[in-house]
């Protein structure tokens, strides 16, 4: 099975993101808990179900999802809202003041601070994919602030 790895960031890029997975979520017949809900009726909702989920424990399913913002707010509206339990929390990764559009803090410091913790979730995932196919990327290019951590990423060696 070919796997695709979404990675989402910064504030649009995680509600367009959590939206995504809500239509995701109803098109495999997957409820907000991960569970298979579907009709029953065909295979079509679980034939290509592994493209965007791992199977966990209990044949829940678990988005192949990681998500990132500088600051907590956007992540807390995430987990509280209806599909925001389906996650792997370890997912995750956020920072605790923001850089309020500004470039230079975003790329200097708080986004430096956490490329690590972003990469490192990224590969463990990209890791556990039989064949990874392709990462989809939601945030905002024009969003000054996020920009760098995906500059960073991509110089990382």
């Amino acid at each position: 099975m070919r796997e695709i790895l979404h990675v989402q960031g910064d504030q649009c890029g995680n509600q367009i993101g959590s939206k995504f997975w809500e239509v995701i979520c109803d098109e495999h017949g997957v409820d907000p808990m991960g569970r298979y809900q579907g009709d029953g009726s065909s295979d079509l909702q679980l034939e290509r179900i592994n493209v965007y989920y791992n199977e966990a424990y209990g044949g829940r399913y678990v988005p192949r999802a990681v998500l990132m913002d500088l600051e907590p707010g956007t992540m807390d509206s995430i987990t509280s809202g209806p599909y925001g339990q389906i996650f792997r929390p370890d997912n995750f990764i956020f920072g605790q003041s923001g850089a309020g559009n500004n470039w230079a803090k975003g790329h200097y410091t708080e986004g430096a601070e956490l490329i690590d913790s972003a990469l490192d979730v990224v590969r463990k995932e990209a890791e556990n994919c039989d064949c990874l196919q392709a990462f989809d990327d939601d945030h905002i290019e024009r969003k000054y602030s996020f920009r760098p951590i995906k500059i960073n990423s991509l110089e990382y060696k």
